[in-house]
């Protein structure tokens, strides 16, 4: 019986990891499981030894408030991978508590297969991770196509296993749906604007005002802000107008809007698969300082594009408002052209056509699952 210990610190690592589980239960039935992570980890059969609550500190000034519990995390995981011994360690994303796990597993349980399933976005920034990061980990399998390339260049092998994003789309939609979207974005009949502001309420605060008064210029578009999960609706209420929706079915929004404006991350990525035109928006404190920001970014940063769809496609496809770019006048401007220029709007879908077919359809969990299970 095969025994496997995962470590996830995040609520989307907990969701991956669980569909790990499943994947590899559906392949290796008397397998077990145990580690660090959420309540879907749990559901699927995980023994937890600390919830990723209590692990999930973002920033300065959240990690050195809470330093005494990220230390207790680090001994609750390094006794739990004793007792364990398991077979594979199986690490989801999280680099700054992972790696220095994989480290520990390496150095004191040296036969313990250690698995990274999405690994560090080290082709973005700290590109020099990779070496420990190869050093470490028997198997890396990534969720974007570009990465095995990346990682060859360095003479390491890495494994695209297809992108979690890409795979819930197509189950959530459906082919049919999805060959909707293409041909009938132009024509939608919601007059519809989509702003997705962030996932955390720092993020909120600083996007959210902007994107309201630019999308305001537009009266004749009903305005809809796309909540995060786990921010309550009061925290949306001020800003907010009378005749401006509040939802959670972002999904739904983005299929009938005719644009949206979206925070940089994921989110970015998803817009571009439901087929909706877009611009992109980052805030970064103190962004009026930045003036040498384009000029410094080739020292901070390995990228040209800091978005996930311009990355992927290696190209811009979406306009990026970063730092000082991101005002109210520049968003009003590219928000004209997503709702006025056919032209723009279609070599935009075009390229998402591309950029879906880059990411492919195969199963991320499921392709995981077969490489844990078989490689040896």
């Amino acid at each position: 019986m095969a025994k496997y210990f995962l470590i996830a610190g995040e609520a989307s690592g907990d969701m991956h990891a669980a569909a790990l589980i499943k994947q590899i239960q559906a392949r290796d039935p008397k397998a077990s499981f145990s580690g660090l992570g959420g309540s879907q980890m749990a559901a699927a059969e995980c023994h937890l030894y600390q919830d990723y609550t209590r692990m999930a500190f973002m920033g300065f000034a959240a990690v050195l408030a809470n330093i005494g519990q990220i230390r207790r995390n680090f001994r609750i995981a390094k006794q739990a991978l004793l007792n364990e011994q398991p077979d594979v360690l199986i690490l989801v994303d999280y680099p700054s508590f992972n790696l220095r796990m994989a480290a520990f597993c390496k150095k004191h349980l040296p036969n313990t297969r250690i698995v990274y399933f999405i690994p560090p976005k080290v082709w973005a920034w700290k590109r020099r991770r990779i070496h420990r990061l190869a050093r470490l980990c028997d198997d890396i399998l990534a969720i974007f196509p570009f990465e095995p390339d990346f990682y060859a260049r360095y003479g390491y092998r890495c494994t695209y296993v297809g992108n979690p994003t890409a795979e819930e789309i197509l189950q959530r939609s459906g082919p049919t749906v999805k060959r909707s979207y293409s041909e009938t974005v132009l024509q939608r009949s919601g007059r519809t604007l989509a702003l997705l502001p962030g996932s955390r309420e720092s993020e909120i605060r600083h996007c959210l005002p902007r994107m309201l008064e630019a999308a305001r210029h537009f009266p004749d578009y009903r305005l809809v802000i796309c909540a995060a999960p786990g921010i309550d609706d009061a925290f949306y209420a001020p800003y907010l107008r009378s005749n401006e929706t509040l939802t959670r079915e972002t999904y739904e929004t983005l299929r009938q809007a005719k644009a949206a404006v979206v925070n940089s991350g994921t989110a970015t990525l998803e817009t571009a698969l439901l087929r909706c035109p877009q611009v992109a928006v980052y805030h970064l404190a103190l962004s009026p300082l930045i003036a040498l920001f384009r000029w410094a970014q080739p020292l901070v940063f390995s990228l040209r594009h800091f978005t996930l769809v311009n990355i992927i496609a290696g190209k811009q496809v979406i306009r990026e408002l970063l730092a000082n770019d991101f005002t109210v006048a520049n968003l009003t401007a590219e928000l004209q052209r997503l709702l006025s220029d056919e032209t723009y709007t279609k070599k935009m879908l075009a390229e998402y056509e591309h950029l879906a077919s880059l990411l492919g359809t195969q199963p991320a969990a499921a392709t995981a699952a077969e490489i844990i299970t078989t490689r040896p």
